[in-house]
């Protein structure tokens, strides 16, 4: 696996604008201390990011959200924050004990009604949201060697104008040359699956800061 590493200037560059323009976010400072009492790896996104998927829900205007990978629930607060008052987030996470921590983190927050965690994998949990009301907006932030199966479900599950965001798609440059990296090869096969694939329409963001090196993609289901 990669070694994410960051610069001091981005690390500082990013508190900077967390500060100003994120403000933290009522809770969050919560959110990260209970993920390092439980000992969970501090691999949530950025409170830039997560502001910036609370940004992208409110302006697609979605009520339904779907999120693959839960952690301590970090993200997942912040895209309950982006919907209306009967907005809907359905999150999976894989570690059960993860899921507990997340839990107390979105009832804390004041978004633990809005949110329905799924335990266990989460291509086993996709399936049977099939027929259901189509998402709105995906957030794909999970195992890196399954992203190619969970845009497949992704779009499955979404409808034309959805808008779908899988985090971590530069993995500091090893797209390029993924070498032995498993991690990088899925990321790439992934991109390249969401590039050719006629029913979307993406773009990538590269990233600098505390988390190193890397990107986001976004697609809009056509």
């Amino acid at each position: 696996m990669v070694e994410h590493q960051s610069r001091p200037g981005w690390a500082e560059v990013e508190d900077y604008l967390s500060a100003t323009l994120v403000g933290g976010g009522e809770g969050m400072e919560a959110v990260i201390s209970s993920i390092d009492a439980a000992g969970m790896p501090r691999i949530e996104v950025a409170p830039t990011a997560g502001k910036l998927l609370m940004l992208l829900a409110r302006i697609q205007g979605a009520r339904r959200v779907l999120e693959i990978g839960t952690l301590a629930g970090f993200s997942t607060i912040w895209l309950a924050r982006g919907l209306p008052a009967d907005g809907h987030v359905t999150t999976c996470e894989y570690v059960p004990g993860h899921a507990a921590v997340a839990r107390k983190n979105l009832d804390a927050a004041g978004v633990g009604a809005m949110v329905d965690i799924r335990v266990g994998p989460a291509l086993e949990t996709l399936p049977t949201l099939e027929g259901g009301e189509p998402y709105d907006f995906v957030f794909i932030d999970a195992d890196k060697g399954n992203d190619t199966a969970y845009l497949q479900w992704a779009l499955k599950l979404t409808r034309p104008g959805s808008v779908i965001v899988m985090d971590n798609v530069v993995w500091e440059g090893t797209i390029l040359d993924p070498g032995g990296d498993p991690d990088a090869a899925a990321i790439r096969a992934a991109l390249d699956f969401m590039g050719a694939n006629s029913s979307l329409e993406a773009t990538a963001i590269q990233t600098a800061g505390s988390k190193g090196w890397d990107g986001f993609a976004i697609a809009v289901v056509k």
